[in-house]
């Protein structure tokens, strides 16, 4: 029986689900980076011989651009251990600020989905002589109730 996984693989080897193939190669780089490269990345993508990598801060795009090095031998190691993904063909590396932010699109306040019913009781029903404690903890349910109603 194949799984999940093997019907992914075989979508994104046809021509018109290649960008998906490529977003998990993008994605396996920016896994493989340290935590503050990943948190300065907004997304990756490649044209011609050259990677692009946009930027969330112009501050970012200094330190990036002088740990150059890192980013090309984590390419070559992509390479060697995921053969599928293969960045051998990229020369360049640019980067630039990016207007984008992908954080921003996460942070959007959404719709809240729990329904919140309205109070349907009056809170009026008689207490019966029982023991005083349990007088005591209807008489508070009542005023909950009231309040809630309110």
């Amino acid at each position: 029986m194949k799984t999940i996984g093997n019907y992914f693989f075989g979508l994104t080897r046809q021509h018109q689900f290649a960008p998906f193939f490529k977003f998990s190669c993008y994605s396996k780089f920016i896994s493989l980076l340290p935590p503050r490269f990943k948190n300065a990345i907004n997304y990756v993508t490649c044209k011609n011989d050259t990677l692009l990598i946009a930027l969330s801060h112009p501050g970012f795009k200094i330190e990036i651009d002088n740990n150059r090095d890192l980013l090309k031998s984590l390419l070559k190691d992509i390479s060697k251990y995921d053969s599928s993904c293969n960045f051998s063909n990229i020369t360049h590396i640019t980067t630039f600020i990016s207007n984008f932010n992908a954080s921003d699109l996460k942070s959007q306040k959404q719709e809240e989905t729990i329904p919140h019913y309205d109070e349907l009781s009056e809170g009026e029903f008689e207490i019966d002589e029982i023991d005083e404690d349990l007088k005591t903890i209807f008489e508070k349910i009542k005023q909950n109730i009231k309040c809630n109603k309110s």
